[in-house]
């Protein structure tokens, strides 16, 4: 896994809990940590970390997955502005993954791994959006999205119709856009 990851968890464990938070993280999970976000690094050390970091906030490794995601969102808005520049909605975000912004990442990050999407129109307005991947990290996929919507402006109502974590070929999501109607809200 690209240490991009490593080094976002370690920036939104730090901002949340301090920097003491992050190296008993490091200690507890047994791993020496000094992630780059240039560098490649083993899956299992942010499996191990996400686990670790679950049990000692109480949560489940799911809902940490998603907590990162929803927070890591706008600090990869603020390194990388131009993939967020020319959408205006989650939804047009959500689409340029597969065609522009994941082959940017594996040009400034090769041997990137990144996830494949796929993508349809629910028959309510809703957008279908299939995760595939190996890693199984679909709760950060949702808590990405879900710290997209942020950004724009935009609540979701985001559903976990099919997952490779309850026997399914793969993941798919039924995602609802709805913009927040008082600019206070964003």
């Amino acid at each position: 896994m690209k240490g991009i990851v490593f080094d976002l968890f370690e920036e939104v464990i730090v901002a949340r809990h301090g920097a003491h938070a992050w190296n008993a993280l490091l200690e507890t999970a047994g791993l020496k940590g000094g992630y780059t976000a240039l560098g490649s690094y083993d899956d299992e050390d942010l499996h191990l970390l996400v686990s670790t970091a679950a049990r000692a906030l109480a949560m489940e490794p799911d809902a940490m997955l998603r907590w990162f995601g929803q927070r890591a969102m706008p600090i990869l808005s603020r390194r990388f502005p131009a993939f967020f520049e020319t959408h205006t909605s989650t939804r047009g975000f959500l689409l340029s993954l597969n065609g522009i912004i994941h082959p940017e990442v594996r040009q400034l990050h090769p041997g990137a791994n990144v996830p494949f999407f796929d993508f349809r129109d629910g028959d309510d307005g809703a957008l279908l959006m299939g995760y595939h991947s190996s890693r199984g990290l679909c709760s950060l996929a949702q808590g990405l999205t879900e710290g997209a919507a942020g950004l724009f402006g935009e609540s979701l109502d985001f559903r976990h119709l099919a997952c490779v974590h309850r026997g399914d070929a793969s993941c798919l999501f039924h995602i609802g856009f709805q913009t927040l109607a008082d600019p206070a809200m964003r």
